[in-house]
């Protein structure tokens, strides 16, 4: 049953390089695209059952054992992360069936869309430090076709912009790679753990995990996200969607991976700077969220507030705290990609318009849809029993626990931000007389709904199923605060 681990990396590049032999047939894209993510869920829900009855799973590549060999390692945090990205994705191409158009489905849209989900997948499954630089590199080259894709010039200038950045953290990433390998001799993530014991964490280990924390921030939008509002802003609508779901959050995930398991000596150092740094995050963030006139400003200021909460847990470090941060991670990649995909469509149905001031009655014309968007903004806000609500409590019972009352109120006050900057776009635009006249009113294709109503479905169960999802949960934050049972799941199995 391990091999399945190496399925929801390989099965999307193989399938992205048949497709790219298709391109003229769309239709047999379509069905191809969405059969395989089907797929990939479905061995995501298995290889989470495994883990939950076997625990910790790996698979050794060629039949080298650790720490020698290439691995990719399965845990209840990381196969969580996969089930979720693969699930989201594949809603996401039901959106995009009704609205991407053929000209972006001829540019080779469906085969991006699967190397990006493989680049996350392998992000997450990766038992090696090396490998995970690898797949963010399979994930980013993806990302940068995907956000130039329609080759407008506003996306072009975003998207070099987007690219600069990300090549210059690469570098980074590399060069604190080779400072650790030249270090400790390895590049296993458990065996690193094991060197780091043995030798402490003296101040170039210091050095080189802070160096990985600016790489991993950067990735994720921590306090470093200066890139974000405008490269988020220009790409299609369900690029946008997927963007704000997956790649913030594998930042995250490389963050807190690396400050549980394999730097996790030097808290004092490292836990305060990214609390600060996530707090510093929420209050701009805020500010941003605060000052935007226009729906996508505002959509993109709360995925760097969504970053800045979550990375709350990891700064307090507590048991309870991450348990949240891993509800709040699960919540916050639906909600946002659901939250993109209705922002996308206010701006089709409404002919253009991004002010939120100029667009009013939206909710006359489209009952369903307006209904959908206020409850993805409770579910952002935290309301229970939304799927918001147990990661924001678990968090703040953590950082009452670790007494960190400034993290503690500057996440909460975040929370009535969030409500109140999408309050303003719903009250705004869909309440009041409508500007869209009887002749001008676009109908909604039955496939977006179709992706909206999953979405908000997926948020009502993550939230009023919060219990169902707890023992996976819980052992996914128990495994993050004992990393010697990943350790030796690893090198001791």
């Amino acid at each position: 049953m391990n091999n399945l681990l190496v399925l929801p990396l390989i099965i999307p590049i193989i399938t992205a390089v048949v497709l790219v032999f298709l391109r003229e047939q769309i239709l047999l894209q379509r069905v191809i695209s969405f059969l395989t993510m089907i797929f990939i869920s479905i061995i995501s829900f298995l290889l989470l059952n495994i883990v939950k009855t076997d625990g910790i799973i790996r698979l050794d590549f060629s039949g080298w054992l650790p720490p020698f060999g290439i691995l990719f390692v399965a845990d209840s945090f990381s196969i969580l992360l996969v089930l979720t990205a693969s699930i989201l994705t594949t809603i996401c191409l039901l959106y995009a069936f009704s609205t991407i158009g053929n000209k972006h489905e001829k540019m080779f849209f469906y085969p991006f869309v699967l190397f990006l989900i493989a680049g996350v997948n392998g992000s997450f499954l990766t038992g090696d430090i090396f490998n995970l630089f690898v797949c963010f590199e399979v994930m980013l080259l993806a990302s940068y076709v995907l956000v130039a894709l329609g080759g407008g010039r506003r996306q072009l200038r975003e998207s070099l912009k987007y690219v600069l950045i990300n090549v210059v953290a690469s570098w980074m990433f590399l060069i604190a790679l080779a400072f650790l390998y030249g270090t400790v001799k390895t590049l296993n993530m458990a065996h690193i753990a094991v060197r780091v014991a043995e030798v402490g964490q003296d101040s170039l280990l210091t050095t080189v995990a802070i160096l990985l924390l600016i790489v991993f921030s950067l990735k994720a939008g921590l306090l470093l996200f200066f890139w974000l509002p405008g490269s988020y802003s220009v790409p299609p609508t369900v690029v946008q969607a997927l963007f704000a779901a997956l790649l913030t959050k594998v930042g995250i995930y490389a963050l807190i991976r690396t400050f549980t398991l394999m730097f996790p000596l030097n808290q004092d150092v490292t836990h305060t700077i990214i609390g600060i740094m996530a707090g510093i995050t929420l209050v701009l963030g805020c500010m941003g969220a605060l000052s935007g006139r226009d729906i996508y400003t505002i959509a993109t200021y709360n995925v760097i507030i969504g970053v800045g909460f979550i990375l709350i847990g990891l700064a307090v470090g507590t048991e309870i705290a991450l348990t949240g941060a891993i509800y709040y991670i699960i919540h916050d990649m639906l909600a946002k990609a659901l939250l993109f995909l209705l922002i996308g469509m206010m701006f089709y149905v409404s002919g253009g318009e991004t002010i939120v001031k100029k667009m009013s009655g939206l909710i006359t014309n489209y009952p369903l849809f307006g209904w959908i968007y206020f409850l993805v903004m409770l579910a952002l806000a935290g309301i229970p029993p939304l799927s918001g609500f147990m990661g924001k409590v678990l968090i703040g019972q953590g950082a009452i626990e670790a007494e960190s009352y400034v993290l503690l109120a500057l996440g909460f006050a975040s929370s009535i931000i969030v409500l109140y900057s999408l309050l303003r776009i719903f009250l705004a635009s869909f309440f009041g007389e409508t500007t869209i006249s009887f002749e001008d009113k676009k109908p909604i294709p039955k496939g977006a709904y179709v992706s909206f109503i999953l979405l908000a479905l997926s948020i009502v169960f993550v939230g009023v199923g919060a219990e169902s999802l707890a023992v996976y949960v819980k052992d996914a934050a128990k495994t993050l605060m004992n990393p010697s049972i990943y350790i030796d799941a690893i090198l001791k199995g």
